[in-house]
């Protein structure tokens, strides 16, 4: 068994805004596994200046488990506890590696192109008229169910713009959901938490920087908006701390991103005390290529989990790979004709 590594830069189809910066273009890195003429792929998508693994020797570390892949899956795994992205890129390999497809990594209706996810669509940060004509245009797509990012613009314009969307469509018509990113500071959160409650929003995504933990604990105890937790998670490595950062702040969901919290094996973790909590949670890709993305949504349906997830990400992309991912009606659906183009 041969394993090597390969950089890849997606540029995105135009500047795309969150509170932590204007995104132009994302590095991944993919893993490829040799075994006997059968090839298995997988995605290691770090996110600069988030990733927990976004330091100076991930390279390093890629280069070396590359070198070690006879030691196995479970044995490495072991050893990346602090780069969960190249956990989540080695699980995808394996499988793909012992999969009849190599793309094809759970089977079920989904990947056979008979049934599909719903997700919700994704609207990026910009001025006023930007995030509305992004609205518009996922309405007439034919989702029902909106996630826009806030924090980076006035407060006052991102009510008057949620105002104005909710004028329009009311909550049978449209889920809003809101990412917040860490935007809020912890002493004015709970006064924008209660302007934002008049809008009937789904959620609201990390109100406040992650680590606070007392001062999220008293938001999700007082806010009359539900609150998800997403970058909390990361850096969390052990089921024990897992169990009481959910126990210390109770939130009302928690969102999963593979390739930032450990992988698919990290991401059953968290699932479990949730549930054990009776705390909700939905699945989210981390702007992964369709490698990636594809792992992530196989792994989603046969989790079976109704909401709509964060799946949307694949299209943002001018040079993402051709695969048989697509959005139709607000739902990501899988054409199992459709091949890939992957160059390497």
């Amino acid at each position: 068994m041969t394993a090597s590594y390969h950089k890849y830069i997606l540029q995105f189809k135009q500047p795309s805004g969150t509170s932590r910066g204007i995104l132009n273009q994302k590095e991944t890195w993919f893993i490829v596994i040799t075994n006997n003429n059968k090839r298995g792929i997988g995605e290691c998508g770090i996110l600069r200046g988030l990733s927990i693994d976004d330091r100076p020797d991930f390279e390093e570390k890629l280069k070396w488990v590359c070198e070690n892949i006879h030691l196995g899956l479970e044995a490495l795994l072991i050893e990346l506890e602090e780069f969960p992205s190249i956990q989540f890129g080695l699980e995808t390999a394996f499988l793909s590696l012992q999969s009849e497809d190599e793309f094809v990594l759970f089977p079920s209706a989904f990947t056979k192109g008979e049934a599909s996810i719903p997700i919700n669509g994704l609207i990026w940060m910009g001025d006023k008229q930007f995030m509305k004509q992004q609205i518009i245009e996922k309405i007439k797509a034919g989702f029902s169910c909106i996630k826009m990012k806030i924090g980076a613009i006035d407060f006052k314009t991102e009510l008057e713009l949620l105002k104005s969307i909710r004028d329009e469509f009311s909550v049978k018509d449209i889920e809003l959901r809101v990412d917040a990113n860490g935007a809020f500071l912890a002493n004015e959160a709970l006064e924008k938490l209660k302007q934002l409650s008049q809008f009937n929003l789904h959620s609201i995504e990390q109100p406040i920087k992650q680590g606070q933990f007392e001062d999220m604990a008293r938001l999700c105890e007082l806010s009359p908006l539900p609150i998800a937790l997403d970058e909390e998670l990361i850096g969390i490595s052990t089921v024990t701390k897992k169990e009481e950062l959910l126990q210390t702040i109770n939130p009302q969901y928690i969102i999963l991103k593979p390739s930032l919290i450990g992988g698919f094996k990290g991401s059953h973790e968290w699932i479990k005390i949730a549930e054990k909590h009776n705390i909700k949670w939905w699945i989210t890709s981390a702007l992964e290529s369709n490698v990636g993305l594809n792992a992530i949504a196989q792994w989603t349906y046969v989790l079976g989990n109704k909401m709509p997830q964060g799946l949307g990400t694949g299209s943002l992309f001018t040079n993402n790979f051709l695969s048989p991912l697509h959005i139709e009606n607000g739902t990501l659906r899988h054409e199992p004709k459709q091949q890939w183009n992957l160059n390497f």
